[in-house]
């Protein structure tokens, strides 16, 4: 991926769909045998791996940029699902009125979740980021940086969005921990195809 303005634009819809796709999916908890996640899992690290790939093309500065916009996106995005659910629904709609509101109306608490994770997390990847990247030149390495963000996110966000409703707190904080460590190692071959022209310039289109 050459340093160009639509790269650049292509990553941050990327960024800001899977993170607000995240959001709405979370309220659903997957279990596979002993592990149990949030639906979230499959969108949430797309948006470590968009930042990852801004901070190595476009720099520090235009990655914590995104990691600002995200969250904006994410304040945006709960003022637009509350005022959905509070608009009065339609005659032949009332009876769907209750589950409509019980999805996209609980994601308020796991928007609330997310937006604290997100800013510590995301913040701290861009910063571990780029002191690996200065120390040292694998690019692995600071592609995983990821790992050690990852687990404060799930931390915070489980904690705030989970608890009080669900039994196994500590289980959801491991398991979607693991899925999430495996997704930035499996993520890696992906990283390196997509930074494989570094911070080059392109021709805009």
């Amino acid at each position: 991926m050459y340093k160009t303005t639509r790269n650049l634009v292509i990553l941050t819809a990327f960024f800001a769909t899977a993170l607000v796709i995240s959001n709405v999916l979370a309220s659903k908890v997957v279990q596979i045998g002993w592990i149990e996640i949030p639906a979230a899992v499959i969108a949430y690290p797309i948006t470590f791996l968009c930042v990852d790939i801004v901070s190595e093309i476009w720099g520090k500065k235009e990655a914590q940029f995104l990691v600002r916009l995200g969250f904006v996106v994410q304040v945006f995005s709960l003022v637009l699902i509350y005022a959905a659910v509070f608009l009065p629904p339609a005659s032949y709609m009332v009876e769907f009125q209750e589950s409509y509101a019980a999805v996209l109306g609980s994601s308020g608490r796991f928007v609330l979740a997310s937006m604290i994770a997100y800013l510590v997390a995301q913040s701290l990847d861009v910063e571990i980021f780029h002191r690996i990247k200065a120390r040292f030149k694998p690019k692995w390495m600071r592609n995983n940086s990821t790992i050690f963000s990852q687990l404060v996110d799930t931390t915070i966000f489980i904690t705030v969005a989970f608890v009080g409703t669900v039994p196994n707190i500590l289980t959801m904080i491991l398991s979607q921990f693991l899925v999430k460590a495996a997704i930035a190692v499996a993520d890696t071959p992906l990283f390196y195809y997509m930074t494989r022209h570094g911070s080059a310039e392109g021709p805009e289109e």
